[in-house]
């Protein structure tokens, strides 16, 4: 996701949510247990969580995801690409995790598949994305190993995504797969 396919300028969609409605849900979810922990770790590392950090916008690219973490910048929630509070809840607890890693890994380096590849793992495992109920209203029905399975398959999207990482994705991913799985960092152990 590129800047320059953002904009809070609220132009009709085709589904998701008003960028108010969408506002509104943002800050239900800052109320969250989750989200509270994950910003109050954040704060504890040393790393500015302030008003602006969490932005609502209308998202203008091809194949928009939900929500987005900017180095540097914050994260961004995609309006038009959430349609419940659920949806709210999960973007921001994944890329809260993004925010985390980035802010506890001095050298982090986003276009360093190897570190990509940690962040999407992390957030993957950490945030629920793939927990078995979510999975099964994807269509996934597979009883074990499906979690794993899950957050394999949304990191090689994410990764896949990224242009330094063309065609070297997996190979990445598995090389980084059992430290950053096991790694539960801000949590005792994954939620």
């Amino acid at each position: 996701m590129t800047e320059d396919n953002l904009t809070s300028s609220d132009f009709p969609s085709t589904h998701g949510t008003s960028l108010q409605n969408c506002q509104r849900m943002i800050q239900k979810a800052l109320l969250s247990p989750q989200v509270r922990f994950l910003r109050e770790h954040l704060e504890n590392a040393g790393c500015s969580v302030g008003d602006n950090f969490i932005q609502a916008v209308n998202c203008h690219e091809e194949g928009a995801v939900a929500a987005g973490y900017f180095q540097g910048q914050g994260i961004v929630v995609c309006c038009n690409e959430v349609e419940s509070q659920d949806d709210v809840n999960q973007s921001l607890k994944h890329e809260l995790i993004h925010a985390y890693d980035d802010c506890r890994a001095a050298n982090l380096d986003w276009t360093h598949c190897a570190h990509h590849a940690c962040s999407e793992i992390r957030a993957g495992h950490l945030s629920g994305d793939c927990h078995f109920k979510r999975e099964l209203l994807r269509g996934h029905l597979k009883i074990q190993g499906q979690e794993q399975e899950c957050i394999r398959r949304r990191v090689l999207k994410s990764l896949s995504a990224n242009p330094y990482c063309f065609g070297r994705a997996k190979a990445f991913m598995e090389s980084v797969w059992d430290v950053c799985y096991n790694d539960t960092k801000p949590f005792d152990r994954a939620p």
